[in-house]
């Protein structure tokens, strides 16, 4: 998409986080090794297509405890980069701690958009719905979460009429919303270089922008992200839960001590550090 308006390059250092990362290509291959490394040795279906697309595919770890909740994660990598094979690892702590989970991939922009997008994970969680048993996974405990993109993508679920989505579908499909270090307002975006891929105008921008819509369930709210994450982080947290907090008052607010968009991935893989503790008590 052509580019309307230019690049403001204060915004581009506060959102554009991957480049304040020294080596971050280093990172996401320490992720992906974990992650291969923990996924050979656990209870797993993985690839389990949800949707047409080569990449809508599932993988669920399971705990072996029947019933358990289940974490849905969506993965980062502003709507354009990333897979879930690389986020597998995260699954470790939960697993440890008697939670089922499933990761979620999807196609990415350019070759999607990402209304699309958001239309496709909702498709994702009500194929685990009416998938739940012969994955021998609980149905009743749906617990949705996601870093990064996946945070606004988490959001935007979180504002979904799931009925009027699929007829079949319950409404409180959803138990728990978690979204962390999430992107609310899309408008700032448009003035990096990360929107060049995504096709985004200023009516589809505010249209798919959770700042602007409000939560459609009545289960609890966990807004999270890094304590040492970039001021545009905090401003866009700061104001969703603000706006959010009109319609919910008990939506909670998480900031992890000392870490910043990244480490708070590793320490959610952390079953000793805070996040992991506050997310773990939050799923139904």
């Amino acid at each position: 998409m052509r580019r309307e308006i230019p690049v403001d390059t204060a915004l581009e250092a506060g959102y554009n986080v991957r480049l304040l990362v020294d080596d971050f290509d280093g990172l996401i291959e320490n992720w992906s090794q974990r992650s291969a490394t923990f996924a050979s040795k656990v209870d797993s279906v993985l690839d389990q297509p949800y949707d047409t697309g080569d990449r809508d595919k599932l993988d669920v770890f399971r705990c072996g405890k029947p019933g358990a909740p289940l974490f849905v994660f969506i993965h980062g990598g502003y709507w354009q980069r990333g897979d879930k094979s690389v986020y597998s690892f995260v699954a470790e702590s939960f697993l440890q701690a008697g939670v089922d989970v499933a990761l979620v991939g999807y196609e990415l922009c350019p070759s999607a958009t990402m209304e699309g997008m958001v239309d496709k994970h909702r498709t994702a969680v009500a194929w685990l719905w009416r998938n739940a048993a012969d994955l021998g996974i609980s149905a009743d405990r749906i617990n949705l979460s996601g870093h990064s993109a996946g945070g606004h993508l988490t959001a935007m679920l979180l504002a979904t009429d799931w009925m009027r989505f699929a007829p079949d579908l319950p409404a409180d499909i959803l138990k728990t919303g978690i979204p962390i270090s999430g992107l609310y307002q899309l408008a700032p975006i448009r003035q990096t270089t990360i929107a060049d891929a995504l096709g985004l105008d200023t009516e589809i921008a505010a249209r798919i922008s959770p700042q602007f819509l409000k939560p459609n369930m009545k289960a609890p709210i966990l807004v999270t992200l890094g304590g040492g994450e970039t001021p545009e982080f905090h401003w866009q947290t700061d104001r969703f839960v603000e706006e959010w907090r009109k319609y919910d008052p008990s939506i909670g607010y998480h900031a992890e001590p000392d870490v910043d968009h990244f480490g708070v991935v590793e320490r959610l893989a952390d079953s000793d550090s805070a996040i992991f503790g506050k997310v773990h008590d939050w799923l139904r």
